[in-house]
This record gives C-alpha cells, sequence and structure tokens, in this order.
C-alpha cells in the first residue's frame, strides 16, 4: 500500500506557512518548501521565507540549495524531493509538502522529462554568443531547430532558449523529441489541502505583505545581490518584487510606481496560481478567512496524517 503525502496548496500570501507552523505544534513533520524562488539563497524578504525561529524549531527542505544563478529546474526538484521525502520517512517522521509553486508540485507528484544532458563548453559558446549577438539571435536558431519548443516559450526567457540550445548541440535531437517521453509518477499517494479566500482580503493580504517586505528591508536585499555582482537579467531577478526593484535602483520607476506594480503583478501572479490550482481536481479547497479556521484545518490534516 502507497504511503500518502500530504500537500499545503495555493496562492501567495494566503497563509500557507502560517497552517504549516500549527500543524508543526501538532505532529512532528519536516517540511518540504514547494517554492521555485526560496530555493536561492540571499533572497529572503522578496521570496517571503519562513522566519529563521520556524525554520530552527523545524526542519525545513529546499531553502537557500543554490546561488541565484546556479541552474535548478522543476524536474530536478521532482526528483530530489522524492528522495527527500523517502529520507522522511526512513527517520520517522512526517513530510508536509508546502507551496505555490505549481509547476514544482506537478513534477514531484506525476513526473515530468528532466534530460540530464549538460556540457559546459558548449554553454560557455552559448553564453559567448549571447553576449555578441544578443537573445534574439539565439531564439531564431532556436525556431529553426525546433520549431515546436520555440513557439511555446517566449523569445526573452534567456534560461530556456540557452537550455534547449545546449541539449540539441549535446544530443543532436531537438528539446521537444525529449518532452514526449512519458513520466514516471511518484510511488506515494498525495493528499492535497487547497486554501482558498475571498479575492478581496486576499488581494488585501498580499498589499499588506509587499507593504511589509518593503519595511523589511526588500530594497536593501536587492542592493545586496546587486552589489554581489548577480546580473538583472537572471531569472530568478526577473521575478516579481525583485524586477520592479530594480527598476527602481535603475531610476525607471519611482518609488511610489515600484510600490505599485509589485503588489499588482503579485496580484496577477496569485491569479495564475489559483488557474493552475483549481484545474487539479484531487485538490480539497477550504475558505479560511479567519485564524479559527485555519486552526481548525490544521486539526483536520494532523488527524488525516
Amino acid at each position: 500500500m502507497k504511503r500518502v503525502v500530504h500537500f499545503i496548496v495555493g496562492p501567495t500570501a494566503i497563509g500557507k506557512t502560517f497552517l504549516s507552523a500549527l500543524l508543526a505544534e501538532k505532529i512532528k513533520v519536516e517540511i518540504i518548501s514547494a517554492d521555485s524562488r526560496q530555493i536561492y539563497r540571499f533572497m529572503d524578504i522578496g521570496t517571503a521565507k519562513p522566519e529563521a525561529e520556524f525554520r530552527r524549531r523545524v526542519t525545513h527542505h529546499f531553502i537557500d540549495i543554490c546561488d541565484p544563478d546556479e541552474y535548478y529546474s522543476a524536474g530536478l526538484f521532482g526528483k530530489d524531493a522524492r528522495a527527500a521525502i523517502q529520507d522522511i520517512f526512513v527517520r520517522g517522521s512526517v513530510p508536509l509538502v508546502v507551496g505555490g509553486s505549481g509547476f514544482y508540485i506537478k513534477a514531484l507528484v506525476d513526473g515530468i522529462f528532466e534530460l540530464d544532458a549538460k556540457d559546459e563548453k558548449i554553454r560557455q559558446q552559448l553564453n559567448e554568443r549571447l553576449e555578441r549577438d544578443g537573445l534574439r539571435a539565439l531564439y531564431d536558431d532556436l525556431k529553426k531547430i525546433d520549431p515546436v519548443y520555440a513557439a511555446k516559450i517566449s523569445p526573452n526567457d534567456r534560461q530556456r532558449i540557452l537550455r534547449s540550445l545546449e541539449v540539441y548541440f549535446v544530443t543532436g535531437k531537438p528539446f521537444s523529441y525529449f518532452h514526449q517521453q512519458k513520466p514516471e509518477a511518484a510511488d506515494f499517494k498525495p493528499a492535497f489541502w487547497g486554501l482558498d479566500m475571498e479575492r478581496k482580503a486576499l488581494y488585501q493580504r498580499i498589499n499588506e505583505r509587499v507593504d511589509q517586505m518593503l519595511a523589511e528591508g526588500l530594497i536593501d536585499e536587492v542592493k545586496t545581490l546587486l552589489g554581489k555582482g548577480y546580473s538583472p537579467q537572471l531569472n530568478a531577478l526577473k521575478t516579481v518584487g525583485y524586477k520592479e526593484t530594480i527598476a527602481y535602483l535603475q531610476n525607471r520607476l519611482s518609488y511610489e510606481e515600484m510600490v505599485e506594480q509589485i503588489k499588482r503583478n503579485t496580484r496577477r501572479y496569485a491569479k495564475r496560481q489559483l488557474t493552475w490550482f483549481r484545474a487539479d481536481q484531487r485538490i480539497q479547497w477550504t475558505r479560511v478567512d479567519s485564524p479559527e479556521t485555519f486552526r481548525e484545518l490544521a486539526k483536520k490534516i494532523a488527524d488525516a496524517l
């Protein structure tokens, strides 16, 4: 009989971390963070990582595992997180997956194809070509080599363009060919708990969180990242909260415009998350509109663990 792994999912700022903390008071859990940005070191405030004190009390996995310029993917997460879950079971603890990155969760549960075809020399040559000829030239190459995959991604998606070209030059086959391979599902049974909230209340929470991030030092965090030499063109820094702050530091936005754009783009991100998760019929949704509903849900999940 397959073991059951419980998942807490939902949009940003809805209270997933708060619920996981309530659960950790009731049962010995180790948390698998399914967040595609919390994997990065030095990006604490803008990604709303759980507080250090909570992370000291409860073991968290997949937070601060790589630098902002290091390659990591949903496919790698799926493979690594499955191994971590197995280790947690062996230790006699309970794995609890918490996060809002839908593609990471899909990779963990259902599997996605992840190709281990890498060549540092080819990657260096592609980066040199990028510097010399620009991203558009590389995208034009990809359209000729692999029009199917090129049509699926943005002409501005630097990471995916470079990766798909690298795969082609290493294997001699287009990236889309490998995407046709059938993925392998996890050997556990997922139990999904989705958090929902009235849209106006969620947006208010998002706005308040952005204000809190700025009060806690988001601008200084971004200055530190840039001071360490990390390029604003990195995918990690072209995400909500970081890209707008960089635009402000480069005098392309006023402070007020920066704040409004972070709030607006975070609200849009939350909407996309909800669209993704609502398409998954396995998720059991709960409206969490008060601290009491969080406590009730924590008890319900604890009883099911």
